[in-house]
């Protein structure tokens, strides 16, 4: 199974004082870069859905966004600040005491008083359960949405793979066919300067044009490549950098073979090869 490195997931979970909504986005990166958008009261979550976002990913950036819209009709139940009221009696009695006249503090007074009335908040237990709840639903569609993206890449990659076998196929005949043609045109022109076709330096002649067109040592390592990059798509799991070097390797053949080519067939098969190949790479690049 692969998976792409680019997916979007979101999902929504109702509690008792608004509704929560939670979105992943991930996009193509070296590393797992998480970032995390959260309301200040959610903060102190950051850490533990950080930790289960890494069970599950290894690869990409990471866009996390948590937004809690509370209901419009609900109105949060208020708590007299206890300490702060304790100071304002105290002082009421030490301003009493300096000033007889002075009147007292009354109801309405201390209710405005900035911080006597406080509104319950949820807790961190209260937001733990539902959050990481949201989190785990979540995280399974944005997994099952980089693991579709991921098998349209491998098949895409499958393809382009058959190709790069069908190119190679094709090279490997033009070899002999171009030692043999390069025979005659040698032995032909020994002949038109009235030398001995079996001289030895006809032998030298051919066996260095050999050697120098001779890429089944390319041609071998590029099937092997080829080998392993089927191997490591239908194997699975987190492939994206053992593809991307299986990559390099394969145009590294790709520029070998070009650069000892003496025909023009060949160097269009060269030049086939390394667009296919970097087609490849690009999609790589996508996988986790």
């Amino acid at each position: 199974m692969i998976a792409s490195m680019t997916g979007y997931a979101i999902t929504s979970k109702e509690i008792l004082e608004g509704s929560l909504t939670l979105e992943l986005r991930s996009v193509n990166n070296r590393y797992l870069d998480i970032q995390f958008r959260l309301p200040d009261e959610f903060r102190s979550l950051e850490s533990a859905m950080r930790e289960m976002l890494g069970t599950q990913l290894t690869r990409g950036k990471i866009d996390c966004r948590l937004t809690f819209t509370p209901y419009v009709n609900l109105t949060l139940p208020q708590q007299l600040n206890d300490q702060l009221l304790d100071k304002l009696m105290k002082l009421n009695d030490m301003v009493k005491s300096t000033l007889p006249e002075a009147k007292n503090l009354t109801v309405a007074d201390i209710l405005r008083w900035p911080g006597v009335l406080k509104s319950e908040i949820l807790s961190t237990n209260e937001l733990h359960e539902p959050c990481m709840e949201l989190l785990k639903n979540t995280l399974q569609e944005l997994t099952a949405a980089r693991i579709r993206e991921g098998d349209k890449l491998k098949n895409m990659l499958l393809n382009r793979l058959q190709k790069l076998r069908q190119l190679t196929t094709e090279l490997s005949p033009r070899i002999p066919i171009l030692l043999a043609n390069f025979q005659e045109k040698l032995i032909a022109r020994l002949q038109e300067a009235r030398i001995d076709a079996n001289d030895e330096r006809i032998r030298q002649e051919l066996i260095l044009f050999a050697s120098k067109i001779d890429v089944d040592e390319e041609l071998s390592r590029l099937q092997t490549h080829l080998d392993e990059v089927e191997h490591t798509l239908v194997k699975g799991g987190c492939a994206g950098k053992r593809l991307d070097f299986l990559m390099q390797e394969l145009n590294r053949e790709a520029n070998t073979l070009g650069s000892k080519s003496v025909d023009v067939e060949v160097s269009k098969i060269s030049v086939e090869l390394k667009v296919l190949i970097e087609q490849m790479r690009e999609q790589v690049q996508n996988i986790e």
